[in-house]
């Protein structure tokens, strides 16, 4: 009979072209789709949900046994669901036949039942619904109503774990929940129980405020004091941090930031006497800066003891000092345990050291360093595009400076399109060098010497090489360097590292030495005025000249200085930003500005000897 009727209804559109629309019968609403379903969903998405409303409606009571209804339901609950009407968006999710509810339908009803104070309903349903095609927007909502599902049921640290598990932990709405829940439902065991759970987290960092401010309300002030301190000292964000930063403030009586710089250095022990020199740097640069501006303090903390107390020093400049940033530390493994703490807490770092690897530690960490890489690629620059030399040599030390340095330098060299093609090591302890050199000359070392005359024409016999860079100290320098011309490596340019930068060297050993070009990060006789004018500063105050240590720590502080002094650094984030954007800082250990990756970008010093003195080439 349908399929009778169905067929007649076909025959009489195609002879009298009437519509469908206008025939009261079961059979047409499913042959011809109605648009007011389309228009409908699409009215929603475009943000019109009134419109879309009324639309949907419609084709419901038009369409009442059409197989498209479940889709139309579906739409009709998102709407009531979004504008807090969840007991209608029940009711259309009710019509929706079990076996057709996806898990966008099983979403709304969860999320609608557990609104309604239904929660062992919505937290069944919710569990039973797979979030992978959801969107990240529902996914989020989800989570907040399977937590507020556990806390209305009680289970508090469930609800909790819920937050934490979810793949956006630091989403507003869910930490929102989270600080209710921890504010004003758990009881002090299970608040105890949730920061151990969740530490190094947003919800563990709430949970640590709301111990502290419960400690705060019992009239427990050192309590309060040291949970707050463990709350700001710790760099992970939440929410709430202004409230512990309030706390502080009110515990302490002082600002939590101060206008202040911590600085680490060894002021005892085996490295004392580089930590003091750098202190003098950094005093007299405070002391000339306090005398236009207003004042900076310096906070000093011994970091001469073993490694790990730098930690703890990091973690008490940063908390109860409240200062904005640190300077130091300058030995290698002080600076690398402290540059972790100091990423962990977020306060920027600005190192002394140059141990390998340190500014990659993290966002907050600096260095500002004479490095060995800045060296080579400084040498080798100069020597490749200034002079045009293609061809070098390396004599070295067998020791870890000697190994870094050469390693670098090859690089450096084949990088740059030119050959190191002879390489030769010492002992540390060596005085004798005839061997190496003779090697590097290409000459058996085994062969006696020849007579003075035959010597004077292997002399003059061209060498394989253009230049020879020795990475050693003055003292062995003054050893190697009348060895080299006495067996014949005369005319090839010699290469050097800062520590041949030394009066003793050029009294001793200069008139062997003519010519040769090292790096350093610092020249006591540069004409540039600002250095005559710290290197005056220095000898008036001190009654000494200044060496690079000194140089280093007068312009680490002035770095920070320089930046506290602007009215818009009020954060150490801020004060980090200024930092990454530091381009050319005019400082009398050379033009600073820090890379991408928080390392010193530095022009150093080219140095010449020219007939026992030093000259700067630039």
């Amino acid at each position: 009979m349908g399929k009778t009727f169905g067929s007649w209804l076909v025959i009489l559109c195609l002879l009298f072209g009437s519509s469908l629309s206008h025939i009261p019968a079961a059979g047409a609403a499913n042959l011809i789709a109605d648009p007011a379903l389309q228009r409908g969903i699409d009215k929603y998405h475009s943000g019109d949900a009134q419109e879309a409303l009324s639309l949907l409606r419609g084709f419901v009571i038009r369409n009442y046994d059409s197989p498209e209804l479940p889709r139309a339901y579906l739409y009709l609950a998102r709407i009531f669901q979004n504008s807090g009407s969840h007991q209608e968006a029940l009711l259309y999710t009710g019509r929706i036949p079990a076996d057709q509810k996806g898990p966008e339908a099983l979403f709304i009803e969860g999320v609608s039942l557990v609104a309604t104070g239904q929660y062992q309903a919505g937290l069944a349903t919710l569990l039973n619904t797979d979030p992978a095609p959801l969107t990240p927007a529902d996914r989020s909502r989800r989570i907040v109503a399977l937590a507020e599902a556990q806390a209305g049921l009680g289970n508090h640290l469930e609800a909790l774990t819920f937050i934490h598990r979810s793949a956006e932990p630091t989403d507003g709405k869910l930490l929102e929940l989270a600080h209710t829940i921890l504010k004003e439902r758990l009881s002090p065991a299970e608040l105890d129980e949730a920061v151990f759970m969740f530490r190094g987290t947003a919800i563990g960092q709430d949970a640590q405020l709301q111990q502290a401010l419960r400690a705060y309300s019992r009239h427990d002030q050192d309590e309060a004091r040291r949970l707050t301190a463990a709350v700001v000292q710790n760099s992970t964000p939440f929410p709430y941090r202004h409230e512990a930063i309030a706390l502080w403030e009110q515990l302490t009586g002082s600002p939590f930031l101060q206008r202040s710089i911590g600085v680490m250095l060894p002021l005892t022990g085996r490295y004392a006497t580089f930590g003091q020199l750098v202190r003098r740097g950094m005093e007299l640069a405070g002391e000339l800066h306090d005398q236009t501006r207003p004042p900076i303090r310096l906070v000093f903390r011994d970091s001469g003891a073993a490694a790990e107390e730098s930690a703890r020093i990091v973690t008490e400049l940063a908390g109860e000092a409240g200062v904005m940033a640190i300077a130091g530390p300058l030995t290698g493994g002080a600076a690398a345990v402290a540059a972790e703490q100091a990423q962990r807490i977020g306060i920027p770092l600005l190192s002394l050291s140059p141990r390998d690897g340190l500014p990659e530690t993290g966002s907050f960490i600096f260095r500002n360093s004479l490095t060995s890489r800045q060296q080579v690629e400084a040498l080798v620059r100069h020597a490749m595009e200034r002079q045009g030399i293609t061809s070098f040599a390396v004599l070295h030390p067998e020791n870890k400076l000697g190994y870094e340095m050469t390693d670098l330098f090859i690089r450096e060299v084949q990088y740059r399109g030119g050959r190191v093609v002879a390489t030769q090591t010492y002992d540390e302890k060596a005085t004798d060098f005839r061997r190496q050199v003779k090697l590097l000359k290409g000459e058996d070392p085994n062969v006696p010497d020849e007579a003075a005359k035959e010597r004077e024409t292997v002399r003059r016999a061209p060498l394989p090489f253009q230049a020879l860079f020795i990475p050693d100290y003055a003292d062995k320098i003054s050893l190697i360097a009348p060895q080299l011309v006495f067996y014949g490596i005369e005319g090839a340019q010699l290469l050097g590292i800062n520590g041949w930068n030394s009066p003793d060297l050029l009294r001793t050993t200069g008139r062997y030495l003519q010519g040769a070009i090292f790096v350093d990060g610092f020249f006591l006789a540069s004409a540039d005025p600002a250095i005559r004018q710290f290197v005056d500063n220095y000898l008036t105050k001190y009654g000494e000249e200044p060496t690079i240590l000194e140089a280093q720590g007068f312009d680490v502080a002035n770095i920070l200085f320089a930046q506290l002094d602007r009215p818009e650094i009020r954060s150490r984030q801020e004060l980090q930003q200024a930092l990454t954007q530091l381009v050319n800082f005019p400082g009398v250990s050379g033009s600073t500005s820090f890379g991408p990756g928080g390392d010193a970008l530095k022009t150093l010093f080219l140095l010449q000897v020219d007939r026992g003195a030093l000259v700067q080439l630039y």
